[in-house]
């Protein structure tokens, strides 16, 4: 008897724009179905896969939970990927559904295009590929300009014919999507939501539905289940990254560079917090992600920062055995001066 396609779904955004939250919301309310996770983070600390492995859901068990460390799917498909899948499809009990985050960093076209692979295609099919977007953050203009004065700037000046890395990335992921969430809708009025729908379909050909969340809340019978078969209409969702390989350009993720910070326990979170937007501010961090040891707490404290918006909350109890400490990953552009923002986020401990 010839076995169903697994489905798998996509899950794609920029940085910090709420995917891991949504896929843990996900996991808890999964009805049942045993889902396979796999996880692209980007640095050398697997922090998603530790906060998802806090879940706690049924559904996803850590073995459940793979990581892919390498920090961009897209360039090492063949190399990571295709193992990966392949070990999961030889597993005597297999999940009933996929999901694979990808870093915020990565390009999905070129993985959506790795589902057409001979050992991967008469087994899995992509069910959709979800966007996630921070609408906070393109409303504030902080990773996309926008896109009526680009466009009158370049007419004007040809040292603007072209767009930024950020740009291009952002408009690379909604390209791919078959389904785009405009998470964090909260922190807008009704007029910053619409001019967020705006801008976010006047960067694609392509109409993919869009739809509005808060906290990563989306119903798991609206994120699996699309049925799109994604990797049979990749022709229609090129990437920039294409287009120059197209003309014979290398790829590379040069722009963007991460390190970990390990430091002592957090005595004083709230000092910490506040010491640390400023460091953000003052380097043009893009990204702080990790976990803090506060003493005479028994849980570890999460530490989630996107430009000067931090969030941190008290996820799990600390794992027997489990060494005690402050780890976050720090994810800026090429030109970061990473001594410098070491000694600034040590000082502020």
């Amino acid at each position: 008897m010839l076995q169903q396609k697994i489905p798998a779904t996509v899950i794609t955004g920029f940085l910090g724009a709420g995917k891991t939250t949504m896929i843990r919301n996900l996991l808890q309310n999964a009805g049942g179905k045993r889902i396979a996770l796999i996880i692209n983070e980007f640095g050398d600390l697997g922090v998603d896969g530790d906060v998802l492995k806090g879940c706690g859901a049924e559904a996803c068990t850590e073995d459940d939970i793979i990581e892919l460390t390498n920090g961009c799917i897209c360039c090492t498909v063949a190399d990571d990927f295709i193992p990966t899948m392949t070990k999961l499809l030889e597993r005597e009990n297999r999940p009933d559904h996929i999901v694979i985050e990808t870093s915020g960093l990565a390009l999905p076209q070129p993985l959506i295009a790795a589902f057409n692979w001979p050992e991967i295609k008469t087994q899995v099919t992509v069910d959709g590929v979800i966007t996630v977007v921070d609408s906070a953050a393109v409303a504030a203009g902080r990773f996309a300009d926008d896109h009526d004065k680009v466009d009158a700037l370049r007419a004007e000046d040809d040292n603007l014919d072209h767009e930024s890395p950020l740009e291009e990335l952002f408009e690379d992921q909604l390209t791919a999507a078959d389904l785009i969430v405009l998470n964090k809708t909260d922190l807008l009025d009704a007029a910053g939501v619409q001019s967020v729908r705006d801008e976010v379909a006047s960067r694609i050909a392509r109409k993919p539905s869009m739809i509005e969340a808060r906290n990563g809340e989306v119903a798991a019978a609206v994120l699996l289940g699309l049925g799109v078969g994604t990797e049979d209409d990749i022709a229609n969702r090129k990437s920039h990254h294409e287009l120059e390989h197209e003309n014979g350009e290398e790829h590379d993720h040069d722009e963007f560079d991460s390190f970990v910070v390990e430091l002592p326990a957090i005595a004083d979170p709230a000092t910490f917090t506040e010491r640390l937007k400023g460091v953000i501010a003052e380097h043009d961090v893009l990204r702080v992600k990790g976990f803090a040891d506060v003493p005479g707490k028994p849980l570890r404290l999460l530490v989630q920062a996107v430009g000067s918006r931090i969030d941190t909350y008290f996820e799990r109890a600390w794992a027997p055995g489990e060494t005690r400490g402050t780890r976050l990953v720090v994810i800026g552009l090429h030109d970061m001066d990473e001594q410098a923002v070491r000694a600034a986020i040590a000082a502020a401990a």
